[in-house]
């Protein structure tokens, strides 16, 4: 395999697109999904149960682990992938989205941002430098450069000059990562929900050259419509021979509704944190394990399904457990939700290349809308 990170396009069916990322760590079969390991873990996982999901790729947060352990200590320790066991690909943020929600704690300049740590209140410096320099330390294979993203709703005058900025930053940023063989770096575009912001953003990003492309400053509570409506004209204007992620999402209809519009790679904390607080997704919808309909119940939360939750354990049993506050049932079900977004990913690259995405797509949704099965 070539020290290189490459993107092949293998099949397409109307705007969705199906393929493969090669990395020096493996290969990244797209559309894909992304589980979040904040804090070098993803939270109640063992790394071999999450590959045993499906899995192919992980994402890590500089921002945390700059902060704690520290991106100098990891890399000391031999690197992240080392360091939390997990020897296929990683992709690191640029911290630019944590900064963004700690914004009571932070001062923005055209020079970075200055915040104080919400562990200690200690005070550090994020620049598109300092990011670039953490992710190298950290070793990620796909490195995001540093970016501004304010929160939506905003003004189009606000809007327009955070993403001049966050295009600054982006010619920085690839200025400090240089040439790095095995590891890639993604340009991010903003710009709100301004058609013609996204595409001075497009512009300017295709200008500097990235390996790939994100659409960022999505997925800040704008809600569903006005996201799809985005995602109707922005991956489009990105290359369309470079993997395009969409930051921080989502939902299971959310990620549908973005892979026909044409987007590869997504991520979201939602499966993992849902499996703590009981959330549990399904092919027929979400249920909640806590819920008293459970408690006398011997069957699987999904019959289709064979994780472990699925496979060994009934619903009266992880209704239990859950009630019981038992760690268990955090390792069951964010396991159990885990293998659901994976398969929903293989489904979806099946389709594609089958030329059957439409089908997949009315008969996900419709089995969705049956709800859960009936109570005993």
């Amino acid at each position: 395999m070539s020290d290189r990170i490459s993107f092949a396009l293998n099949a397409t069916d109307g705007t969705a697109r199906a393929g493969v990322i090669s990395t020096p760590r493996g290969e990244i079969r797209t559309p894909a999904f992304m589980p979040v390991g904040t804090a070098a873990t993803v939270k109640a996982m063992l790394p071999e149960s999450v590959a045993a999901t499906g899995a192919d790729i992980l994402l890590g947060n500089t921002y945390h682990l700059m902060l704690r352990p520290t991106a100098e200590r990891i890399d000391r320790l031999g690197g992240l992938h080392r360091f939390m066991s997990w020897d296929k690909p990683i992709l690191t943020d640029s911290g630019g989205f944590q900064v963004m929600s700690l914004a009571g704690l932070r001062k923005l300049t055209a020079e970075g941002v200055t915040f104080k740590s919400h562990i200690d209140g200690s005070r550090h410096v994020l620049t598109p430098e300092r990011s670039m320099e953490v992710q190298r330390l950290l070793g990620s294979d796909i490195v995001m450069c540093f970016d501004e993203c304010p929160a939506l709703p905003a003004d189009k005058a606000r809007i327009a000059e955070s993403m001049r900025l966050s295009m600054r930053w982006a010619k920085r940023s690839r200025d400090a990562f240089g040439d790095r063989p095995g590891h890639s770096l993604f340009g991010i575009q903003q710009g709100g929900l301004e058609p013609d912001l996204r595409a001075q953003s497009a512009e300017a990003l295709r200008e500097i050259g990235f390996d790939g492309y994100a659409i960022g400053g999505l997925a800040v509570g704008e809600g569903q419509e006005a996201m799809f409506s985005v995602l109707d004209f922005a991956p489009d204007m990105l290359p369309a021979d470079r993997p395009r992620y969409l930051m921080g999402v989502g939902k299971p209809d959310d990620i549908v509704g973005a892979v026909a519009r044409g987007v590869d790679m997504m991520d979201c904390v939602l499966p993992s944190r849902s499996g703590r607080t009981g959330q549990v997704f399904t092919r027929r919808g979400v249920l909640n394990i806590k819920n008293a309909r459970h408690q006398d119940d011997p069957r699987p939360l999904d019959a289709e399904c064979g994780c472990p939750a699925c496979r060994n354990y009934s619903r009266a049993y992880l209704h239990h457990v859950f009630r019981s506050q038992e760690i268990i049932s955090s390792m069951l079900l964010t396991w159990h939700n885990l293998q659901y977004y994976q398969d929903l990913m293989q489904g979806m690259r099946v389709a594609i290349r089958e030329g059957a995405f439409a089908a997949w797509e009315d008969a996900f949704h419709a089995t969705r809308a049956e709800g859960d099965i009936s109570r005993l």
